[in-house]
């Protein structure tokens, strides 16, 4: 018999600062089968990002807390990792009054998990490697 390759999930960085929420996001990306790598804040994320060159799928909320401009920080992120697809939600914008950046998606709170995760399966099809 020959040797099985050990299966690996893609991991997505979650950036959540709401417990209930970061947990929320968690099990959902867990039950479709990536990784779900959690960043408690912006900061906490760049330096996942910075240690993880794994990650290419990113799980954000924008509504940020102490007046961080959630979208700066999603187009800071695009501008440093240029391979990273990026997911953007938020209760408090309207896609139509954002200036996302490039290769990202975004959807409202309550967000439809199966859009969601639709658009990570997506998003990993067209992944190198």
């Amino acid at each position: 018999m020959g040797q099985s390759q050990p299966i690996t999930r893609l991991p997505v960085l979650i950036i959540e600062d709401e417990p209930v929420l970061r947990i929320d996001a968690i099990a959902m990306v867990e039950r479709a089968g990536f990784e779900a790598v959690e960043a408690m804040s912006v900061e906490n994320a760049i330096v996942i990002l910075e240690r993880r060159p794994d990650i290419r799928i990113l799980y954000m909320d924008l509504d940020m807390p102490r007046g961080v401009k959630g979208i700066e920080i999603a187009a800071m992120i695009r501008s440093r990792w240029p391979p990273i697809e990026i997911v953007l939600t938020a209760a408090t914008f309207v896609a139509a009054d954002l200036d996302l950046p490039v290769r990202s998606e975004f959807y409202a709170k309550p967000i439809d998990r199966l859009q969601v995760v639709a658009a990570m399966r997506r998003m990993a099809g067209h992944l190198p490697g």
